[in-house]
């Protein structure tokens, strides 16, 4: 035994063994199995009592002497021989070791009636692989199915235990009993739920280290189903043939997470018959009845040829007649009949009389006041100016009235601005302060005049010394468009001063702000300059082989479209044809718009003119139907047609936050009197239309804008605004009594469109070196909105600094033809249809590539075109026509990652296309 533990001089066994004569050596604890990390060596222990000597085996190998560490003790309970030892195995000695099984040690025990040996205990080096043996692969499963998630973790010793994380966060099964991970280390969700959607990440894990597999990105989409059709509609037409509709919608459920959309159409329409109304017609009189003791005989008609029906009218007069049957022979209270019709008859001789009188009055005046008028019209004119803004506002408005000669500028501190005249003055003419209260002849306001062109703009201002409204085409083909009647001149000669003021009347104020192109195959854009008003042709919309001469105009007279009741106009009224032109594919109207978008707040209309000249609802922007499309931005509507025509946008409000925005813009000018200085303050719908209207009259008037205009939110709640000028240097300047505060009722803003909202300021500066004017602008809702303008500028024209009128100048591109209309590439955007167009398990794609450009509502008229991912490309070229913002399209195009690696291998010949500047790193 010493020699096999290599100990000659080895202690003796004792003797004997107190108080426990007969027991073998009992393991107190025993070599447990160990796992080697890393070069780490592992102990291994042994204790037994009794035990003379313990010593391990490895192997089948004893263990040298001097690798084993000892300690000795005494039980004090039972006085017996306690001993402890230890051992070391490092990693080089299981490395070394080549046997059919693992490397493993053995303790033996002695005492000095025998041995005792302890289990086997086992040591491994410990390891854990990188790679997983599979990778749980990401799903899209339907709400409700079942997901398998499979996980086959790293080989490794010890077996790693495998975790479930699920955006990080880790699952625990214990507590949602639709979720199990006990089947071999897969993920099993019986029912899948929306919140099941998200990344699941496999955690791999033993005592050596950690392992991550790939992250599988799980989809619980919602497939769309239709809601219950609502009642049909009540038949349109009152009388005759008309149609009735019903509605559905996809949100039962709405589709989900790219659930395909519902099948099938949202709206239905049938005919119907409405019965017309009939209204009733009288019978003929029936006969004369027998004399009655009163000494009358009656007759009767019925209301049944035909009766009404249907809510027609009744008969009107009476249904029964009555007269007298004896000629006066009868008695009635004791006197002859014929005394009693006496007195009637001079009663109704006196009524005769005073009514051929009262007649007889009338008409000697109606003859004086005619003699009157015929005298006036052979004679001339004479003039009363009332300026109003002296008094109550000083909206500038002149009312040019006939009056004898000489008369004195009439003043009235009680008198309210008229704020509906058909014509107004608010040019620079030259007349005299009204506060020196001198008499104002004929010849003082005329004289300056002589010879000066008048022209009435839509913007109901008499503009002097114009000439003509600049109009923007590009080929003038006569028939291919309606020509709206040039504005009338005429001129102002002191010695016909009639002749003006009927020329004043008769003064067209048609206009129309309009252009027009020829357009084929290829396609175009149309643009009337600084208006915010396009029309987008797509590639292919034209037959080949085909051109046509399409216009674009903007109505600026007085809308024929009169809304019902609340609705308001929000923008130009726009024509675009020829009518008669068919496209394949819809064309992109776009037509700017004042109102805040919000559904709550406002409902808003595409309305379209008939050829008999009424007005039809096209669509409402939350209907869902497949005629048209409306993609409705915050400044924009973006208008997928198929015909052309004359469209217009009303908006209903339906509660008092409905807000309708305002711009707000300060012109300025000197005016005939060096010292007087004119401030004009405008508010007009914030749209470039507008904009463009105001910009053109001040330009004919030598106005300046003095500060950048600003947006003033304007509510529905029927309170009036309030336009001030404040902080007006005292000892420079002076402004005219009572006009430095101006109100003007809710009506007249809210209800203005499409023209400006005009009020004038007149200064006045004390001294000619005054060359400097500063002073606020203070426009008001009154509980509403406030926006103040900070003008300080020059009086002197060289000296002002100019400010730009438009953001996006786009006067010298009206029109577009062929690729460079467009920012896509034609050949980038057939495969990008190619792509999208495809269906695929879960819908078809084009609409994840309408979420990616907010286009979330009436996706079946997408669904029922050939090529929806075209049209969803047409609006984001109407969207997107004064920036070259490719990059949202490549990012969008790039998240939805379906076309990266069909489009990448594009040449850079095919991407870089004249006029057009791509990054690769675009994608596109």
């Amino acid at each position: 035994f010493p020699s096999l533990l290599g100990n000659d001089n080895s202690e003796a066994l004792p003797e004997s063994i107190p108080s426990a004569p007969g027991t073998l050596p009992h393991f107190m604890e025993e070599p447990d199995d160990a796992y080697i990390i890393k070069s780490n060596p592992i102990v291994l222990r042994c204790k037994a009592m009794p035990a003379m000597q313990i010593f391990f085996k490895c192997n089948g190998e004893w263990v040298h002497q001097n690798e084993h560490v000892s300690e000795e003790s005494m039980d004090e309970t039972t006085g017996l021989k306690v001993r402890e030892v230890f051992i070391n195995v490092t990693r080089q000695q299981v490395e070394d070791f080549h046997g059919p099984e693992d490397y493993w040690c053995q303790c033996v025990a002695w005492s000095h009636l025998g041995t005792s040996k302890s289990r086997k205990a086992s040591v491994r080096i410990a390891y854990l692989r990188k790679n997983f043996e599979q990778d749980p692969q990401g799903k899209e499963v339907p709400i409700e199915g079942m997901i398998v998630l499979h996980c086959r973790p790293p080989e490794g010793v010890p077996a790693a235990e495998v975790e479930w994380l699920k955006n990080e966060e880790p699952i625990d099964s214990n507590l949602d009993e639709n979720i199990d991970t006990r089947a071999d280390h897969n993920l099993i969700i019986r029912q899948a739920r929306l919140s099941d959607s998200g990344n699941y990440t496999c955690m791999a894990a033993n005592i050596v280290a950690k392992r991550r597999s790939m992250s599988a990105t799980v989809v619980v989409y919602v497939n769309g189903g239709w809601s219950s059709w609502t009642e049909w509609s009540s038949c349109n037409a009152r009388c005759g043939r008309g149609w009735q509709k019903r509605s559905r919608t996809c949100t039962n459920p709405a589709p989900l997470n790219g659930g395909a959309f519902c099948e099938g159409m949202s709206v239905q329409k049938i005919t119907c018959t409405s019965l017309c109304p009939v209204d009733g017609s009288w019978e003929v009189w029936s006969e004369w009845s027998v004399c009655s003791p009163e000494c009358e005989h009656l007759r009767v008609r019925e209301c049944t040829a035909p009766a009404p029906r249907n809510g027609g009218k009744d008969c009107e007069g009476l249904s029964h007649e009555s007269e007298n049957c004896t000629e006066g022979l009868c008695i009635q209270d004791k006197k002859p009949l014929h005394e009693i019709k006496s007195q009637n008859i001079e009663t109704a001789s006196d009524i005769a009389l005073y009514s051929g009188l009262g007649a007889a009055v009338i008409a000697v005046a109606v003859l004086v006041v005619g003699v009157t008028l015929y005298r006036r019209s052979q004679s001339e004119y004479g003039v009363d100016v009332i300026d109003s803004s002296a008094l109550t506002g000083g909206f500038q408005t002149f009312n040019f009235k006939t009056v004898r000669q000489g008369n004195s500028l009439l003043l009235n501190s009680s008198m309210q601005p008229d704020l509906t005249v058909s014509r107004t003055y608010s040019g620079p003419i030259c007349l005299q302060d009204p506060m020196d209260k001198e008499l104002m002849t004929e010849s003082s306001l005329f004289n300056p005049l002589s010879d000066i062109k008048v022209k009435v703009q839509s913007s109901f201002m008499v503009s002097l010394g114009v000439t003509e409204r600049a109009e923007y085409h590009g080929k003038a083909h006569s028939g291919t468009f309606p020509h709206g009647n040039n504005r009338a001149f005429g001129t102002i000669q002191a010695r016909n001063k009639a002749a003006y003021i009927q020329n004043l009347s008769s003064i067209s104020t048609r206009s129309e702000l309009k252009t027009t192109a020829i357009f084929g195959h290829l396609g175009g854009r149309l643009v009337v300059p600084n208006t915010g008003v396009s029309l987008l042709i797509p590639h292919g919309a034209i037959p080949e082989e085909s051109s046509w001469e399409i216009y674009l105009a903007i109505t600026q007279k007085e809308s024929s479209l009169q809304p019902e009741g609340t609705g308001v106009l929000l923008g130009p009224e726009v024509t675009c044809g020829p009518s008669d032109l068919s496209v394949s594919t819809p064309f992109a109207l776009t037509i700017p718009h004042c109102a805040q978008v919000n559904s709550e707040h406002w409902n808003i209309y595409l309305k379209k003119r008939t050829q008999q000249g009424k007005w039809e609802e096209v669509m409402s922007m939350e209907e869902e139907t497949t005629s048209c499309y409306c993609l409705l931005d915050p400044y924009a509507c973006h208008i997928l047609l198929n015909s052309f025509g004359t469209y217009a946008l009303i908006g209903e409000p339906i509660s008092d936050c409905a807000v309708r925005q305002l711009k707000v813009a300060v012109f300025g000018c000197l005016s005939c009197n060096s010292l007087d200085y004119n401030l004009r303050v405008y508010c007009m719908d914030n749209t470039p239309c507008a904009f463009q209207e105001v910009v053109l009259d001040e330009r004919l008037q030598g106005g300046q804008l003095l500060e950048e205009p600003k947006l003033l939110h304007f509510r529905g709640n029927t309170f009036s605004l309030q336009i001030s000028v404040l902080d007006i240097p005292p000892f420079l300047w002076r402004i005219k009594p009572f006009t430095a505060c101006q109100e003007v009722p809710f009506s007249r803003v809210w209800c203005s469109s499409p023209k400006p909202l005009l009020c004038a300021f007149s200064l006045e500066r004390y001294s000619p070196a005054t060359a400097q004017l500063s002073c606020k602008i203070c426009v008001r809702q009154v509980k509403g909105h406030e926006q103040i303008l900070q003008i300080q500028t020059s009086i002197l024209e060289n000296e002002r600094e100019t400010i730009t009128f438009f953001a996006h100048d786009d006067s010298n591109f009206p029109a577009q033809m062929g690729p460079k209309a467009f920012k896509i590439p034609y050949s980038i955007r057939q495969r990008i249809c190619a792509t999208f167009d495809t269906p695929n398990a879960k819908g078809k794609d084009w609409q994840m590539l309408a979420q990616k450009n907010s286009i979330n509502r009436n996706l079946s008229y997408f669904a029922a075109q050939s090529s929806p991912s075209a049209l969803i490309l047409d609006l984001w070229e109407a969207r997107h026509q004064h920036d070259d913002d490719l990059d949202s399209l490549a990012c969008a195009l790039e998240e939805i990652g379906r076309t990266h690696s069909k489009i990448s291998d594009i040449t850079e010949t095919e991407i870089e296309e004249p006029d057009f500047n791509y990054s690769r790193q675009n994608g596109l």
